[in-house]
This record gives structure tokens, sequence and C-alpha cells, in this order.
């Protein structure tokens, strides 16, 4: 079926790029390398498979694997199927699996291997009708999609129909679907290549989750549209991460602060040649500023991109770039090319300059809503804008900063205070590695700031009170930590973004 040459659609991209560069890579993984034409053949391949089966367009697809060319494949394959891709966070397991393939209403899950008994544990309560292997099994999708004639496929996806559910990553409350249309994600990819100026040349390493947004959106899609050769990990291990850098002359990595964080003080750093990358990017979480300088200031000519949004805009929001570090390190940046930003206080007033407000978002890169909720579309959507539940300041000049999640605002004795700039604060001790600021409940107080903190391997002797008269001298007392905690290690989902809502349900040391 021949699709309407004025649409616009995810797998476009690839097919785009497959006619003007068949014969470049595309991408490589696990020593396989694909050219653009084989990858784009993969794909309508595999999309011819999912079809075989008896899924019609609008049927939902769930994906739960790590990272490979499959998984890529998968997520390519059902666009061109106009099957609706279903991103599930591989360490999912038990009740949090179950909701998300349940609430997706899936009708077919692709599944690594070494994931299928984690699966099979959650099936008999729900109504998938097919279980698919991704990869390294017999019939896999890797194995349908690598050999065999190209199908004639009988679908023809638009730019307004669905292309992914993209559940928020749940830091707060339940998961909810982001519907997000082919038309949408083209518009953020867009934005993407603009804002973070990325190039064909720039041989970039992505290993942070392709569940995520992302990791996709932002960088793997993206990159396919500017004829890249990607280099796709399985997981960002830091050791791997900087040997790739070096042997295989990487321009461009993409990590979340997570592992910026450690690979900053990692024993290999300064034994790796790193010449060779160019561009450095973050997000997913904030980045602390003393981490972030110490980088800068150690690779002078790397530049730096931050990357701030959320899953409902594609994820691609503002860019802070390389030459705009040097006066606003905690700045995520001012809009990418498709997005406009208002900044309201909670009547939906605009807010001066420098005040705090909510980012509010009006873009074609935004979700249709969420997906069989209309009470919280309805919420999010109101007044002609998407209302983020960012907490920002905004200046002149339109660089956003970010405050908090107006969820993270700790209300202590009456007073506002952002869980950000304690963290900041805290930052600044050279025994600290990783720590989190929460609110928890308190008699007096109506909520203690509550600092969790993870020390340095080869710091010891930091007490509690040590870290507070620390504090003390770098901000105000209201904002000063009441108690600390130290732990082994902050919980995260697996794109880096801490679950707060678990430190806070922790009850007191």
């Amino acid at each position: 079926m021949s699709p309407d040459p004025r649409t616009n659609t995810v797998d476009g991209v690839l097919r785009r790029s497959a006619a003007k560069y068949p014969d470049r890579t595309a991408l490589t993984f696990d020593g396989r390398d694909w050219s653009y034409r084989r990858l784009d053949d993969a794909v309508t391949r595999a999309a011819g498979h999912l079809l075989s089966l008896g899924l019609e367009a609008g049927d939902r697809v769930a994906a739960y694997g790590t990272n490979s060319d499959a998984y890529a494949i998968g997520f390519l394959a059902c666009a061109r199927a106009g099957l609706v891709h279903v991103p599930v966070n591989y360490a999912l397991t038990g009740d949090e699996l179950r909701y998300l393939v349940s609430q997706s209403g899936a009708r077919a899950v692709l599944v690594d291997p070494a994931l299928a008994g984690t699966l099979d544990s959650v099936l008999p309560d729900l109504t998938v009708e097919h279980v698919l292997p991704l990869r390294d099994a017999g019939g896999s999708l890797l194995d349908v999609a690598g050999n065999g004639p190209i199908p004639d496929l009988q679908t023809a996806p638009g730019s307004t129909d669905l292309a992914q559910l993209l559940y928020t990553s749940g830091t707060t409350s339940k998961p909810k679907g982001a519907m997000m249309t082919h038309g949408a994600l083209v518009h953020e990819y867009v934005s993407s290549v603009i804002a973070l100026d990325l190039a064909a040349d720039d041989n970039p390493l992505i290993c942070m989750p392709l569940y995520h947004s992302a990791g996709m959106h932002v960088f793997l899609l993206p990159y396919l549209s500017v004829g890249a050769t990607v280099n796709l990990m399985a997981a960002p291990d830091i050791p791997e991460i900087l040997r790739r850098i070096e042997a295989d002359r990487i321009g461009s990595l993409f990590l979340a602060p997570t592992v910026w964080v450690p690979l900053a003080a990692h024993p290999d750093l300064d034994a790796r040649d790193l010449s060779s990358l160019r561009k450095a990017q973050y997000g997913a979480s904030i980045m602390p500023v003393t981490v972030l300088n110490r980088l800068r200031e150690k690779y002078p000519d790397l530049g730096f991109y931050n990357c701030f949004g959320q899953s409902e805009i594609g994820p691609l929001a503002t860019v802070l770039q390389p030459d705009e570090h040097r006066d606003r390190p905690s700045s995520c940046g001012r809009a990418v090319f498709f997005v406009e930003t208002r900044v309201v206080d909670a009547e939906g007033n605009d807010v001066p300059d420098g005040e705090a407000g909510e980012v509010l978002y009006r873009s074609p890169q935004l979700c249709q809503g969420y997906w069989e909720n209309p009470e919280a579309t309805a919420d999010a959507f109101r007044d002609g804008w998407f209302h983020s539940g960012d907490l920002v300041t905004r200046d002149a000049e339109g660089f956003i900063t970010v405050v908090d999640r107006i969820k993270d605002v700790i209300n202590t004795g009456g007073i506002l205070v952002a869980s950000r700039e304690v963290e900041d604060a805290i930052y600044t001790h050279p025994a600290v590695a990783e720590v989190a600021v929460v609110g928890t409940p308190d008699e007096k107080w109506i909520e203690a700031v509550t600092a969790v903190v993870v020390l340095r391997e080869d710091h010891d002797g930091v007490t509690a009170e040590s870290l507070i008269a620390h504090v003390k001298e770098r901000i105000a007392p209201f904002k000063v930590p009441k108690q600390v905690r130290f732990v082994e290690s902050l919980p995260r989902n697996q794109s880096g973004k801490l679950l707060k809502r678990e430190l806070r349900a922790v009850p007191p040391a």
C-alpha cells in the first residue's frame, strides 16, 4: 500500500536515510554492522512478520529488553506496521511489569530471552496473545528481519497515528502512557538535530536505555535522520564506555548525570585517550554543578549540552549549548525549535523574570494525552497549554533554570525550600558522592528538610553533624537539613531519575 506522499512517520526517517546513504553503516552492536539499506530492509521484514501474526494497525506491542539492534528494529518495525510500540523498563518485575503491559492493552510482547522467565511469571494475569523473542533464540525477530524476501506491506500509517505509548517514569505516582504520534516524534527529532548540533560525522555512542525517550528519541532516531553511524551498547558500563571512546574514536556521548558523576571520578578516566570526544550531552535528571564544572575544567575542548524536558514532549524541550555554560552552568537552556514556553504562578498568571513558577509548553511535539486516562489528560492540558509540573525560573533572554518538581518542593515551617538548592550545597563537600534531599513529615516543621547521602569510598569519619555544619556556611538556616541519613545507594529507575517517593517512605533513622 502506498502511503500518503504528505505523511511524516518515524520509520520514514530511516527510509529517507536509506535512500540517501544506502551503503553507509547505520548501526553497530555486539560485532554486527547494519548498513542503512540492510537496516531498512530488516525493518520491513520485521513489520511484515508482526502483521502476519494477525496484529492490526493500532494494536499495542510491548518491548521488554535491553539495548540491542533487535530492540531498535522492533521499534521501527512497529512504526512501519502501524502498530503502537510500548517500551517497558527492563528492570521492572511483578506488579510494575504487570501494570504496564495490562494498562497498555498490549496484544504482543517482544522480549529478550534473558527476561522471558520474568515475563512468564506475570503472563497468566494478562491477555497477551503473542510473545516473541527479540534475539538470541530461534525464530527471533532479529532472525526474521535479517533474511528473506522483502514483503509488500498493506499498511500505511500517517502522521497523526500513534507510534508509541511513552510511559512516564512514575517517580511520584503510577506511570501514565503519553500517546505520541508519528508527527509529534518527527517534530522532536528536528528540534534535537538543531539544538544539539547533531552531524553525520559525530560517531555517537549510545548506551543509555532505548526504552527511555532520551536514548531513542533525542539520539538514536535523530542521528539516523542525519546519516550518522550509531554505536550501540547494551548498558552504560563505565570502563567499557571509556574503552570504546578510545578504541572507536567516539565523538558524541550522552549520559544521565547518574553515570557522569561516577565517570568523573573513575580511575580509568585518566588512563584513556578521550581526544576524539567533541560533544557530551547530559539530561534525564539534574547534573550537580560542581561535577559539571570539574569535567569542563578537565576537558576544556569538550562541548557540553544540557538536555531538559519530559516524556510528554518527546522528550526534549530546552537545551543549554556549550557556549552558554560559561555564564549559566545551572541553567537548562532555552526552548528548542518547535517548543514555546510560559512560566506561570498557581493562578495561571505569567510571573516576572527571575521569579519561580510552573513552566508550560505549547508544541507539535506534545503527546495527544494519556492512554485511557482522560482525567489526567484534562488536568495537564489546560487553557491551551501543557502543564509540566516543573518549577522553574526564566530570565529576560529566555534561559530556564529548574528549581524543582512542584511535588518535590519542601514546605518547612510554612516556607518553601527547593531540594535542588540544598543538594547543590551538600555536593560541595568533598566526601559526598551522591545526595537527595526530601521533605519528611515533622510535627513542628510540617516537613523537615532531610538529606539522604552516599559517601565516597575514600572518605570516612564524616558525620551528620559535620555535614550539617558544612552546609550552614553556604545556605540560609531554614534550608539546612534537620537530619542526614547515610545510605549505600539511592533508589533510581533505569533512566537515572531519583525515586524520591521511596526516600520519603523510609522512617527516620
